[in-house]
């Protein structure tokens, strides 16, 4: 299913000068849109051929008009650029049928499963997007239990009975960034993970273990480390790595923010990224292209997965079967400046 028509709600919107929400409001007959304005918008809906989408037809007619996303932030972190990214996809493409984007920041945990019952138990959303999957996730249970419309960015181990789902393959991307520095001549190859509570922490470790232990090797003692998923927690780990012994002369990140902190970490110590040490993140946050240097990083194509998984979840609420609503992609291994050969 594509979200692209001939012509979308945006198009006539923008010929006819008015904001989405009006146009949509207008086109489903609500009264607090002024005659006349309707009937332009009828009008120039006919003369341009628009039809709208029929599950957003649908989703709208006596609803809410919304889907959901509970944004899992402790406090201070709403504004992860990891969010921002994949909400504007999920906007942007809710906006061409005419649906609106509710967004609430809960802390993880106990709290953020209260937010799920007050939105669904509430019918405050008509479907939800799951952000951020963990390895065992109360919240896809209970929408499965609830037999509520919903979608997942990312897959989640612990959950037995299928549901749909657009995820990246952290595992062969971070192999792919391993066997590269492996290419460059390094040995020493540290890895900073994230949270193993998230399911795409383990899918990017067995990546980073599978071309290591395919190259003969063993990661040194202490250079498997843990970050929260923050600057300071890549510049921590980062400290720790560099304090052994025998420090690596590469590092990958499993997010490009604790990617940061490694950078921060390798200048406070007069050391050159991508010459003294090489250092790989993954997202390939807008941020990552303007670090100095650029990082290398591995793309992960947020605004595209948000558009993605509204066109899933319109396909569930049509009835496709959820083996056709499981996706996971490759990510693009982006080569900057902070990688290069092993230092002699």
């Amino acid at each position: 299913m594509v979200l692209e028509d001939a012509v979308r709600l945006k198009d006539l919107a923008a010929h006819l000068g008015l904001s989405v929400t009006t146009v949509s409001r207008a086109l489903a007959g609500y009264t607090d849109v002024a005659p006349a304005t309707r009937r332009r918008v009828l009008e120039a809906a006919k003369a341009l051929g628009y039809r709208p989408h029929p599950l957003a037809q649908r989703l709208r007619r006596g609803r809410t008009e919304a889907v959901g996303v509970v944004i899992p932030a402790p406090k201070g972190q709403f504004a992860d650029p990891f969010f921002l990214e994949l909400l504007t996809g999920l906007g942007e493409a809710l906006g061409e049928v005419g649906l609106d984007l509710l967004v609430t920041a809960c802390p993880p945990g106990p709290e953020e499963l209260v937010c799920y019952h007050h939105l669904v138990e509430g019918r405050r959303v008509d479907a939800l997007v799951v952000a951020r999957t963990r390895v065992q996730d109360e919240r896809i249970l209970y929408l499965l239990e609830k037999g509520f419309p919903f979608v997942a960015h990312g897959r989640s181990q612990g959950v037995a009975e299928p549901f749909p789902f657009l995820d990246m393959d952290g595992t062969l991307g971070f192999y792919r960034a391993t066997v590269h520095l492996l290419e460059q001549g390094h040995r020493r190859i540290a890895f900073i993970g994230a949270p193993p509570m998230f399911n795409f922490a383990r899918h990017r470790l067995e990546g980073y273990l599978w071309a290591v232990r395919e190259a003969g090797l063993e990661p040194p003692m202490g250079y498997l480390r843990q970050g929260d998923l923050t600057e300071e927690g890549g510049l921590r780990a980062a400290e720790a790595l560099l304090d052994l012994p025998e420090p690596p002369t590469a590092i990958l990140a499993a997010t490009d923010r604790m990617a940061w902190g490694v950078l921060h970490a390798l200048k406070k110590r007069g050391l050159r990224p991508g010459r003294d040490v090489s250092l790989i993140g993954y997202d390939d946050l807008p941020f990552s292209r303007y670090t100095d240097p650029p990082l290398s990083t591995l793309r992960q194509p947020f605004r595209e997965e948000g558009r993605r998984l509204v066109e899933l979840l319109l396909g569930r609420l049509e009835g496709q079967p959820v083996a056709e609503l499981q996706e996971v992609w490759v990510p693009e291994l982006v080569l900057r400046s902070t990688d290069g050969p092993a230092p002699a």
